[in-house]
């Protein structure tokens, strides 16, 4: 059936504004609730520094937290994310990022030198501190609290030689197959 701005404003004429608001409304949430895939989730984490870990972690602890089905996939670097040894292996690398604030300005080829890692990882973790932002193992608890799905990506870690024990509790061991299924059934699939 077509319609047009003549129709509309026939039926606001007639039955009032507020009663159509109230229609518009009423047909929205019938239609979310019939449309799962609305209520799912799907978060890739490829990447495994300390400034990517926090964007799938606050996504799906936020969509989490919203009543979302929330799956994240960690594939490659991700997986440093989930290990147990994440405190350790989750780093900022300033060399290649030119956006990375440091306290005065340096060349770029300072920022290779030695020790310019653990400083500049230091100076991102006491930032995220004095601005309250929660830690990765806040994060991570969280996550499973809202009961978001941790997966590690099984062909990768069978690539990079991890073992199911390496990661922290709670984490589910499946490959792409496993999680294209989750994902295509989502709305929101976001790949970081």
């Amino acid at each position: 059936m077509l319609h047009d701005a003549r129709d509309e404003t026939l039926a606001t004429e007639v039955m009032g504004e507020d009663a159509v608001r109230r229609i518009v409304r009423e047909e929205v949430e019938r239609v979310l609730k019939s449309d799962q895939g609305a209520k799912h989730a799907a978060i890739i984490a490829s990447k495994g520094t300390l400034d990517w870990a926090y964007p799938p972690l606050i996504l799906a602890t936020t969509s989490g937290a919203l009543g979302m089905q929330t799956a994240v996939f960690f594939t490659f670097y991700g997986l440093s994310i989930i290990h147990k040894d994440h405190n350790k292996l989750l780093k900022i690398g300033p060399t290649g990022n030119p956006a990375m604030p440091m306290p005065m300005p340096m060349p770029q080829l300072l920022t290779a030198m030695p020790g310019m890692v653990p400083m500049a990882t230091s100076m991102m973790k006491s930032k995220f501190k004095k601005k309250n932002v929660a830690t990765i193992d806040e994060l991570l608890e969280a996550a499973l609290e809202s009961d978001v799905r941790l997966i590690a990506c099984q062909m990768t870690m069978d690539v990079f030689g991890y073992e199911q024990q390496d990661f922290i509790d709670g984490v589910e061991f499946a490959g792409a197959a496993a999680f294209m299924s989750l994902a295509r059934k989502s709305h929101t699939t976001l790949f970081i």
